[in-house]
């Protein structure tokens, strides 16, 4: 498995930044820092980070102005990144920003999301008269600390905290959580169970489509259960193939073999099946690109399905 490769945007001091430095350089965790930035320039963590050999970008979001965000990505492409953690960055990020890193950026959040959204989370525990706090590793969407939850932490409250006592210790939550959850988030690409579920989900769109399994592989079918034809097979290392692929249907060994020579990467011709026109693509990579597995399913699904459940299909592709 290759590292995802990680950025840590950071206003302050970095505590949790250093976290995740420190966690990425085990052998078997699945990502490495590669780029700390943030949105000021003298933010002491950048030097951390510096010390530690980390590539640094100093950027000043209040001189740059609107050129902030645009100078941001060109950092992130230089430095090719896979994803983005927030450790303490307290800038508001633009919807254009995170619709381009949709699903690539994570956030932790001093408290058990849902609950207290936004800033004073530990005050607010305490005037509630919680038992306990926590904190959140969450995917940052375009509306505040609402995204995925990936993972959580608990933290008693005792009768004597603070706000600023109980800060301190979810803050060590923090740092046993956050590089735990991305090494389980940065993991997920090449994880078979969470691969079928995202085919699972995409054929779900499909008319009549069931679970079909195939020799022992699971597998969707179109139709009725008893005529129900396969369309597509999951491929888990399938034959000696080296990673998790999806079978389609093509329209036979010219397209398979053009696709497999010009994106070998992406295709390839699976043991026993791709005589009989199945095509494999690989899923377990970090840049799928499931509006593309889509169209192969809906297309594959064609090529299956009985001619009453495409007939408006046919027409409307006259028009």
């Amino acid at each position: 498995m290759d590292k995802a490769r990680v950025a840590v945007l950071i206003s302050g001091r970095g505590s949790n930044m250093a976290a995740l430095i420190y966690a990425g350089r085990a052998d078997d965790c699945p990502y490495e820092v590669v780029l700390v930035s943030g949105d000021k320039p003298d933010a002491l963590g950048l030097s951390l980070a510096a010390a530690e050999g980390v590539r640094v970008a100093r950027l000043d979001a209040r001189a740059l102005g609107a050129d902030y965000w645009e100078k941001l990505n060109r950092q992130l492409a230089q430095a090719k990144v896979d994803l983005i953690a927030l450790a303490g960055f307290m800038k508001i990020i633009p919807v254009s920003f995170v619709d381009k890193w949709a699903g690539r950026i994570v956030n932790i959040h001093p408290s058990l999301l849902p609950k207290y959204k936004g800033l004073h989370t530990q005050m607010k525990a305490l005037d509630n008269g919680d038992r306990v706090s926590g904190a959140t590793v969450h995917l940052v969407t375009s509306e505040l600390d609402s995204g995925e939850i990936l993972g959580q932490v608990e933290v008693a409250i005792l009768p004597s905290d603070t706000a600023e006592s109980l800060e301190d210790r979810v803050l060590i939550a923090e740092h046993q959580l956050y590089p735990r959850i991305l090494a389980r988030y940065a993991s997920r690409p090449y994880d078979a169970a969470w691969i079928e579920q995202q085919v699972d989900a995409l054929a779900a769109r499909l008319p009549e489509v069931i679970r079909k399994s195939n020799h022992g592989a699971p597998g969707w079918g179109v139709g009725n259960e008893k005529a129900a034809k396969n369309f597509a097979i999951m491929a888990d290392h399938f034959h000696g193939e080296e990673s998790v692929g999806l079978l389609v249907r093509a329209s036979g060994p010219d397209e398979m073999n053009g696709l497999i020579e010009a994106q070998p990467e992406i295709y390839f011709w699976p043991k026993y099946y791709g005589a009989s026109g199945w095509l494999g693509i690989r899923l377990s990579r970090r840049d799928v690109d499931w509006d593309q597995v889509a169209d192969w399913l809906e297309r594959s699904w064609r090529s299956s399905a009985p001619p009453r459940l495409t007939k408006l299909m046919r027409i409307a592709d006259q028009f």
